[in-house]
């Protein structure tokens, strides 16, 4: 039984994603989101919706606001 993209993303990729947002970048640019997206075997807008989910979670777990766009701005 194979989890499906609707499910969301399997464990292989969100060990990518995971790493990226922890060890790259939190916020990455479209450019670095494509190939985040196409190593992962996920479309760019599934995983733009990851990083979106991933930062607001990164960010309550900090005690920060959630919807923030950064702590400079």
């Amino acid at each position: 039984m194979s989890a499906e993209t609707s499910s969301g993303p399997t464990q292989d990729q969100v060990e990518i994603l995971e790493y990226n947002f922890n060890k790259v970048n939190k916020h990455p640019d479209p450019t670095t989101l494509c190939l985040i997206a196409a190593e992962a075997g996920l479309s760019e807008e599934e995983t733009q919706k990851w990083f979106k989910q991933r930062l607001a979670q990164w960010r309550r777990s900090e005690g920060l606001p959630s919807e923030c766009r950064s702590v400079t701005d």
